[in-house]
């Protein structure tokens, strides 16, 4: 074989090493790719069944409840126009309050209940994650339109 020749299987060799690493790359980041969704889109039917991503909002003010099991918490997430109930299994985090910001993630069931795997909750008086004030933003306005259209 010449050496050109040589040098030319080789380079054709990189180049497909190359494009397997970066598919290999992209189908991992893919698979770990976590969207954000309000709950007026998950009770829209915006949001995936069965595929993990992360719901933002308010944690509604009288629906924190405990399981006898003690591990499990039900409550619901709003955004002040929707709400979209959460089913939790473990240790919530110390500053986890009703009506306090909170983002959850998980997967949405068929059924509509939402099983969370993670909760974060906000770390001071003043914060809310930014997905989440977005998201209570756009439901106020949005509730407040539709009390000016009525």
């Amino acid at each position: 074989m010449k050496p050109r020749s040589k040098r030319l299987v080789l380079l054709g060799g990189a180049v497909a090493l190359l494009i397997g690493a970066v598919a290999l790359v992209l189908s991992a980041f893919q698979q770990n790719l976590v969207f954000f969704h309000t709950p007026t889109e998950v009770a829209a039917g915006k949001a995936p069944v069965g595929k993990t991503f992360r719901i933002g909002g308010m944690v509604e003010t009288g629906s924190v409840r405990r399981e006898a099991d003690g591990v499990t918490v039900r409550f619901a997430i709003t955004d002040t126009a929707k709400a979209i109930p959460v089913s939790y299994k473990g240790s919530l985090p110390d500053l986890f309050s009703e009506g306090k910001g909170a983002v959850v993630q998980g997967t949405l069931d068929a059924d509509g209940q939402f099983r969370a795997s993670e909760v974060l909750a906000k770390h001071d008086e003043n914060y809310m994650p930014p997905e989440a004030q977005h998201a209570v933003d756009q439901a106020q306005a949005q509730k407040a339109a539709e009390t000016v259209q009525q």
